[in-house]
């Protein structure tokens, strides 16, 4: 029940190569962290496994989920959840009905404002469940949107940069948060980020130009 890439790469549409294949295999439950450059391919490694990249690129490679080619498959049909910088709530809706709107069709309507009231409860934000997101803390719209994606029932997770805009006292707790609930759910992630701490400390890392090492050896690949 893994995601796997193999030979992975990238190719711009004046046919140079933004990066070396590049292959890996994560577990349910561990998180994989891409560190770089700016520049270097890594939101665009991300796009390309989701299956929404770029007219500009094409990709060469394999990627699999639980043993299915994702290839072919539309985004919508690849059931991976993305967690990105920016919380990307609909401001038009209030915050049940942000939720509300990731739960699968196969949920009866009259239902999924009852999934999504006991999933503020779970947070302890049921007083929030009225509110625009124009209304609540950067911190609430942070974790509105992390349960807004789990609703969708994804199998596999990417993070692109989700922590860069919070503050740095909460960062951390809501990164902790985070990273327990992935691995709660057994769920493989692919994460992209410019900070060190963010790595997970039983995790690996894949060091541009992409070499894999274990995050127990982080300070000395960056020293």
């Amino acid at each position: 029940m893994s995601l796997v890439v193999k030979n992975l790469s990238v190719i711009n549409k004046d046919q140079s190569v933004l990066f070396a294949p590049v292959s890996f295999s994560i577990d349910p439950g561990e998180i994989l962290t891409l560190m770089g450059p700016s520049g270097c391919g890594k939101s665009t490694l991300l796009s390309a496994v989701a299956g929404h990249l770029s007219a500009d690129f094409k990709y060469k490679g394999q990627c699999y989920l639980h043993g299915q080619a994702l290839n072919h498959l539309s985004p919508e049909k690849r059931k991976i959840g993305i967690l990105f910088q920016d919380d990307l709530l609909f401001p038009h809706l209030n915050i049940w009905e942000n939720l509300a709107l990731a739960i699968p069709e196969q949920i009866k309507k009259s239902q999924r404002k009852e999934l999504a009231m006991l999933t503020l409860e779970k947070l302890n934000l049921e007083f929030i469940a009225c509110s625009s997101p124009a209304q609540i803390s950067g911190g609430q719209r942070a974790r509105v949107s992390m349960m807004r994606m789990l609703l969708a029932e994804p199998d596999a997770v990417l993070l692109d940069e989700p922590f860069n805009k919070l503050d740095k006292s909460l960062r951390a707790e809501f990164r902790s948060w985070v990273l327990a609930l992935l691995n709660e759910r057994k769920l493989p992630a692919l994460m992209v980020t410019h900070d060190q701490e963010d790595l997970p400390d039983n995790g690996r890392s894949l060091i541009w130009p992409w070499r894999d090492i274990e995050n127990n050896n982080k300070e000395s690949e960056h020293a």
